[in-house]
């Protein structure tokens, strides 16, 4: 990015990156005379890639879409508009975040695995299939990829223009996740305490996962706002 002067940067707000055009928080790279931001795989992309879920594919990296049809990304299905990671053989597309999710995500009590399919509804959106999802290892909750980046989108206005840079001022309201994600249970009360703690808990480690790295307090008050 040889017309931009990136510096790393840190910031408890959302931004949109110039790159992808989808929402991130926390570490990125940023251009302060253009008010310019990348995340940080954009930022610094690998030029070929290959991933679990393809593994006939080999993802090349483009600044922008490839051809004149409209494209979305396999893991998260959102619309394409940026930079992207493209397999010629196959057409599939992922966002560059979407391509570098972590496997697997380890919250401290239980593990996160990410699935291609997972047949379990989402714990948020109710629904089965749909993007690529992160499920525990106890099998209780599932959450959609998409469903973060949806919901994030969904209150970015109250985080950004409600909250703003007052995010850490809501440390002391809003001290954990625990019962955001409200889901059936037929267990005794003292499970479903537990399961749905559990379930706050996943999401907001997927929430770090997909939008970059931010800290546990942010990713915290974004679940809150979400729930």
């Amino acid at each position: 990015h040889p017309q931009h002067t990136l510096t790393f940067d840190y910031t408890e707000t959302p931004f949109k990156c110039d790159g992808c055009k989808e929402v991130g928080i926390g570490s990125h790279y940023r251009c302060s005379f253009c008010d310019f931001d990348l995340h940080t795989h954009c930022a610094i992309p690998s030029l070929s890639i290959h991933h679990p879920f393809y593994t006939k594919c080999s993802f090349q990296f483009f600044s922008r879409p490839p051809g004149n049809t409209p494209r979305y990304c396999n893991a998260c299905e959102k619309d394409v508009t940026g930079f992207v990671y493209h397999c010629k053989s196959c057409g599939f597309d992922l966002h560059p975040c979407c391509a570098k999710l972590p496997m697997v995500l380890d919250d401290g009590e239980t593990n996160l695995y990410l699935y291609r399919k997972v047949r379990a509804p989402c714990h948020k959106c109710g629904r089965k299939g749909r993007s690529w999802s992160y499920r525990s290892s106890c099998k209780k909750y599932n959450l959609h990829v998409a469903c973060v980046r949806e919901m994030l989108v969904e209150n970015w206005h109250e985080l950004y223009f409600g909250y703003g840079k007052g995010i850490k001022k809501l440390e002391n309201r809003i001290p954990s996740l625990k019962n955001t994600l409200q889901t059936p249970h037929k267990r005794r009360k003292g499970k479903v305490k537990k399961c749905c703690e559990m379930a706050g808990l996943a999401l907001q480690f997927v929430i770090s996962a997909v939008l970059g790295d931010p800290t546990s307090l942010i990713a915290g008050v974004i679940g809150t706002l979400m729930s």
